[in-house]
């Protein structure tokens, strides 16, 4: 290797690893349950779609096999993300009653992605990027419930939320088979969890000791992506994406919380679509996505599983696999300014059944509607906008203790979610 690339190798390293930690640094409730909606800022435009149709290397985070179309570049953004969540609960025994607001409201996820083609059919890259996550944070709350009447927090043990926070880090390699190209991204997972103020589920905790309270837990674990595209003509394209159940080591710290003695597994899932240039300047995108949480117990096992927690088969949040229908729209202009705008719609995972635990991790929106450009600078540069707003969705259901249902209670989850997403994008001949 040339000194003056292995320098670039270099920095472009030392970037990725500041961007990791920035990553790490906090992230909130995502959009479709707790995974993001899109990856990048063109993706994120389009409010996710584009498995047939990629067109930066941001695309190794939806299907590496586009990798073969994108060339040589780098990508860099962020994106300011600015989710509402609030619970209202009546006639409760246990949570605390009236309307309450998570504190924290707006995060930072950064991503980078970074693409060289090696010869004419075949390209590798690599990509950092924020899965999504989940973040709650009830500081200032006195539960006036009669479980625990004037005491602190939601649950009655004083300051009460989790943060979930995942990032990935993924090489991929593409190739191109005639009007066929594949895809394999082999991905990197890193996990940080710290969950507060569920001291009151200490009796039906299989280890009370790593039930709550025990500061950040780490876990790693990797899984893998492949994806697959064909050209049916010059102007149409299906494709497919999997990736697979990501295998994460335990929270430790956490062991009588999550089941299976603190397995909190990233789930699998796929996407199918197509894109077609309805005219040499426009392209419409259609996705389908299904998300499968129902592998994974600590999110998919019902919350009043007479199991206790931690244990094979013990309580969890109750979340059930979900659909997601995506539609997005890109007008190039001209030579500088391209337009996108996109729609979304996902399942929610919670039924009312488990809403009370679910208070720690409110995913209920449903729709979300986009838009975003670029705008080209010069030969080498662009740069690029997205917005996202998912209007308020709610999921109502009564309260549910270890006693049982609450006679005439009702606990309100309730969600909105706006988000910006600024990108940069340096071409390379």
């Amino acid at each position: 290797m040339a000194e003056g690339n292995y320098r670039k190798g270099v920095k472009a390293a030392g970037i990725g690893v500041a961007l990791l930690g920035s990553v790490l640094a906090g992230q909130a409730q995502a959009t479709e349950g707790y995974f993001s909606h899109g990856f990048g800022a063109r993706n994120s435009a389009l409010a996710g779609a584009g498995v047939a149709d990629s067109a930066d290397a941001m695309s190794i985070a939806v299907n590496p096999a586009g990798l073969v179309d994108v060339g040589r570049q780098f990508n860099i953004g962020v994106t300011l993300f600015a989710p509402v969540r609030e619970y209202t609960a009546t006639g409760t025994a246990f949570v605390a009653p009236g309307t309450h607001g998570s504190a924290r409201s707006l995060f930072g996820i950064p991503n980078i992605g970074y693409s060289r083609p090696i010869d004419a059919d075949s390209t590798i890259g690599i990509a950092l990027y924020g899965n999504g996550g989940m973040n709650t944070t009830f500081n200032d709350v006195i539960n006036t419930s009669i479980s625990c009447p004037g005491a602190p927090g939601v649950f009655c043990a004083g300051g009460t939320g989790v943060d979930l926070i995942q990032a990935f880090l993924s090489v991929a390699y593409a190739r191109r088979f005639g009007n066929f190209s594949v895809g394999i991204a082999p991905i990197l997972a890193i996990q940080v969890f710290d969950g507060n103020g569920l001291g009151a589920f200490a009796g039906i905790s299989s280890n009370a000791a790593n039930l709550t309270n025990r500061g950040d837990d780490y876990s790693v674990g990797g899984g893998i992506r492949i994806g697959g595209q064909f050209d049916v003509s010059e102007t149409f394209r299906i494709a497919a994406s999997y990736q697979s159940q990501i295998y994460m080591s335990e929270f430790d710290k956490y062991s009588g919380l999550f089941a299976d003695g603190g397995d909190f597994d990233i789930p699998q899932n796929f996407t199918v679509g197509m894109a077609f240039d309805i005219s040499p300047d426009v392209t419409i995108m259609a996705d389908y996505k299904r998300i499968f949480y129902s592998d994974i117990g600590a999110i998919a096992n019902s919350s009043s599983a007479p199991v206790p927690l931690g244990l094979p088969g013990g309580a969890g949040f109750g979340w059930n696999d979900i659909n997601i229908f995506k539609l997005g729209v890109e007008w190039h202009q001209n030579d500088q300014w391209t337009w996108r705008a996109g729609y979304a719609y996902n399942e929610n995972p919670i039924t009312a059944a488990d809403v009370t635990f679910n208070v720690l991790a409110p995913g209920v929106v449903m729709h979300h509607f986009t838009g975003g450009f670029s705008y080209t600078y010069n030969e080498r540069d662009a740069f690029d906008f997205a917005f996202m707003y998912a209007p308020e969705a709610t999921v109502n259901g009564p309260e549910v203790t270890p006693a049982g249902v609450t006679p005439g209670s009702n606990i309100e989850l309730a969600m909105y979610q706006v988000s910006f997403t600024f990108g940069w994008t340096r071409k390379f001949p």
